[in-house]
């Protein structure tokens, strides 16, 4: 057994770690965990403590992928709701679908029994207040809503820069490869922009034969290349873990027009490998490991390449 997860999901990582302990599914035990995230606003872009779109309003993406079936279950732009990776759980669990976005997707999640939930912290609204009269100026302001919304698009992220998603990643006692995601998205993000986290094989992909991927930050460009898709592809082709991120992050870098970024790959194969590749994203970067063979978690470095 083994979990990967970014430096975000210090809030649930433990708990998933138990459940997995507790020979749980991979996805209950991953979705246990996030829910956790969702509701801590220590972390900035995923769930309470993220950043609402131009409106001011929060929109939430997750979605979950059973490595052993391929089952997909995927929700976007969901407004009221904190637990989205567990309603994109329902969706795969219920539906003939995969995916359900916004109106839609609450729709379902009060059919089967999630909560109306308050989402938008007091915090958030202020930042997007005082940043939203900044851009428009005072007449502008007056005007609000009725303005262009995509004039304001050049700043959706500054000064906050949020571009990060929850990702969990898993081997369980089933030898089931599975992963899971859930993000508030940009920060003052257009009304109904989906990033690559509720998108099967661009933001997250899994099959238990061969591994997993999940990314985070520039989701237009893991969108662009079906990134976490090409992961696994490249390991059913028999590369190695480490080539087979590199081939990702190759076409990553042909990308020479539209909006680039970084990207951060985070990816596991059925032999137990594991490896946390930053392309061309700031700072340091972070993620969590744990495996069976460990007394408690580490968070541990990404590798930039």
């Amino acid at each position: 057994m083994l979990l990967l997860a970014n430096s975000e999901a210090y809030p649930g990582f433990e708990t998933s770690i138990d459940l997995l302990k507790k020979g749980e599914h991979g996805l209950d035990a991953m979705v246990a965990g996030i829910a956790h995230v969702e509701r801590d606003v220590r972390v900035r872009s995923v769930g309470f403590g993220g950043w609402p779109n131009m409106l001011g309003r929060m929109e939430f993406d997750a979605g979950v992928m059973d490595g052993s079936t391929r089952e997909v279950g995927s929700v976007g732009a969901v407004p009221d709701t904190l637990p989205v990776a567990a309603l994109a759980r329902k969706v795969m669990q219920t539906l003939p679908h995969v995916m359900l976005t916004g109106d839609g997707a609450r729709r379902f999640a009060t059919e089967t029994g999630f909560s109306i939930d308050e989402t938008l912290y007091e915090d958030s609204k202020r930042v997007w207040w005082e940043r939203l009269e900044k851009e428009l100026g005072p007449e502008g302001i007056k005007q609000f809503p009725d303005v262009p919304l995509a004039p304001l698009s050049k700043t959706i992220t500054d000064p906050e820069r949020v571009r990060d998603t929850t990702v969990f990643l898993c081997s369980d006692a089933r030898q089931g490869i599975h992963t899971a995601t859930s993000t508030s998205g940009w920060a003052w993000k257009y009304p109904g922009r989906l990033g690559d986290s509720p998108i099967p094989g661009a933001g997250f992909y899994a099959d238990s034969r061969y591994g997993a991927a999940a990314c985070t930050h520039t989701g237009e460009m893991t969108m662009r290349c079906s990134t976490a898709r090409t992961v696994v592809l490249a390991l059913k082709l028999g590369y190695s873990l480490g080539d087979a991120i590199k081939l990702a992050v190759e076409e990553l870098a042909e990308l020479t027009e539209g909006f680039l970024a970084g990207v951060v790959i985070h990816a596991i194969d059925a032999k137990g490998n594991h490896e946390v590749v930053n392309f061309r994203c700031p700072g340091d970067i972070a993620y969590w490991y744990w495996d069976e063979t460990m007394s408690a978690p580490e968070k541990r470095a990404a590798k930039t390449v």
